[in-house]
């Protein structure tokens, strides 16, 4: 076995890590399965709390949070029919109508054994892959991430977006945002417009906290749903072995669909949540049951939406593109603690990327048993008065955005892109594109601008390798592919009105 990975798993299992990853697992339990906290908000809300740990712990802690989200999204989802996470929507088509029918416990039980199993299969993959992948990606020159990192860039805008233009147009903010600063090449200023404390740029971290957290505070203020109909007697959450035997082969397409679909960047929990469900659906011999609380309904887009997980880690770890915003935000937090991910990291620091695996698979495992243990307490504080919740969150993002580089400026900058984000989302406008285009701008712009100077601004240097080749074509077939899409879905809302009005 190798050295690197003997250190990984010395470094996951101390005994300080454990803790800590426990810890971030039971916090993604609780921030997943409140309503309108989504897993990006709780990991922004606790990551000032990480520039003062050590990297190994810092990561384990945001790990364990990513991990308990994506379970605690199906606890609201089942007992209130409200999602605490986008990706647990398909999970309340047929996990709310067995709670409405008094099998709470049971359709809980399942949710929890089928995360667990996605995540641990997601592990597996992330084990073996990312290796793998990260051998390949040091052979890329300049041009190939420049063609990697542009065709990262178009798929999420294709994938996140319902309008293309909207989604294409959300990017290009994005990208216009990091152009602030200094020239990363000839090192003059750009668009600072005489302002000391834009020198610096745009930091992507404090820009996340205002498009995540605001429009959330003020939604969840304005919503006036009650809690009142959690249902908090539990009955049994240990899956039966019928139940066991029922949701195999649902548990295997979630699994499988949710990996592959979490290292696509931009796919993310609900598309695999949904594509899941659906195909299970759609080869189950009781396909009349779904809606009305059946277990394979229950299964398949809660092992997807844990798969994704992993997936999601492998092309951040590789290639330093984030495979949905969560693993955004954890670009950042390793940023901050000297540690960029990418290719490098298998061979410089070989020991904490494997750490970070095993890390990953710790949190899957403490996800399984504190999930069990503490259902019961868990659900119960999903009647947290707002009047509490809301201020104390407020207050964490002010924190936050000042600690990142203790300067008050970017509070204020914080603050404007909430603003930006609230008005993002009247218009109907992703916020995703724009929150991946910071984040991939900067390699996108130093590539693009190295690569032309290496070869005097000849841009037949995209054309002669063949990895840059091969990726301009996805980023190709990958905008094809969309236009194609939002012309299908005007055509469909054309005939639905035409038909409506007559």
């Amino acid at each position: 076995m190798s050295p690197d990975v003997l250190a990984g798993i010395a470094q996951a299992s101390g005994f300080l890590v454990l803790l800590t990853t426990a810890l971030g697992v039971f916090i993604g339990l609780t921030v997943g399965m409140i309503p309108g906290m989504t897993i990006s908000t709780g990991i922004i809300i606790l990551l000032p709390v990480t520039f003062v740990l050590p990297a190994d712990i810092s990561i384990a802690l945001l790990l364990g949070l990513y991990v308990g989200g994506m379970t605690g999204g199906s606890f609201s989802a089942v007992l209130l029919n409200i999602p605490g996470t986008p990706s647990a929507s398909a999970t309340a088509l047929d996990g709310y109508p067995m709670s409405a029918r008094g099998e709470a416990g049971r359709a809980l039980g399942i949710a929890i054994t089928a995360s667990f199993i996605g995540g641990m299969v997601s592990f597996l993959c992330l084990l073996f892959i990312a290796p793998l992948l990260a051998d390949v990606a040091l052979s890329f020159r300049t041009e190939d991430m420049f063609a990697l990192v542009f065709f990262g860039i178009t798929i999420i805008c294709s994938f996140a977006a319902q309008s293309l233009v909207k989604g294409l147009l959300s990017g290009v903010i994005g990208l216009a945002i990091v152009t602030i600063g200094q020239d990363p090449v000839m090192g003059s200023q750009r668009f600072t417009f005489g302002q000391v404390n834009l020198i610096g740029g745009i930091h992507f971290l404090t820009a996340m906290i205002g498009l995540f957290a605001i429009p959330q505070l003020v939604s969840n203020l304005a919503d006036t749903t009650s809690a009142a109909r959690i249902q908090t007697k539990l009955k049994s959450v240990l899956p039966r072995l019928a139940d066991l035997r029922a949701i195999r082969m649902p548990i295997t397409i979630g699994s499988l669909t949710g990996a592959f679909l979490g290292i696509l960047p931009g796919a993310g929990g609900p598309i695999a949540a949904f594509i899941s469900y659906d195909y299970t659906r759609r080869i189950s011999k009781r396909r009349e049951d779904f809606g009305k609380g059946a277990v394979e309904g229950v299964a398949a887009p809660e092992s997807a939406n844990n798969a994704v997980t992993g997936g999601a880690l492998i092309p951040m770890m590789t290639l330093g593109i984030p495979g949905d915003p969560v693993t955004a935000i954890l670009i950042g937090a390793l940023i901050i603690h000297g540690l960029a991910p990418g290719p490098l990291m298998f061979t410089e620091r070989g020991d904490f990327a494997f750490g970070l695996i095993f890390s990953f698979f710790w949190a899957n495992i403490f996800n399984f048993i504190i999930a069990l243990t503490a259902l019961r307490v868990l659900v119960k504080l999903l009647a947290t008065p707002r009047a509490l919740l809301m201020p104390t969150v407020a207050v964490l993002c002010v924190i936050g955005a000042f600690a990142l580089r203790n300067n008050f400026f970017d509070v204020y900058v914080m603050l404007f892109f909430g603003l930006v984000g609230l008005a993002m989302r009247w218009l109907d406008m992703p916020v995703v594109p724009l929150l991946l285009a910071l984040v991939l701008g900067v390699p996108l712009e130093e590539n693009l601008r190295v690569a032309l100077t290496s070869s005097q601004g000849d841009i037949s240097i995209f054309f002669s390798s063949p990895i840059s080749v091969a990726f301009l074509s996805l980023s190709a077939l990958s905008i094809i592919w969309s236009l194609r899409a939002a012309r299908r879905r005007r055509m469909s809302a054309q005939s639905s009105s035409k038909e409506s009005s007559s």
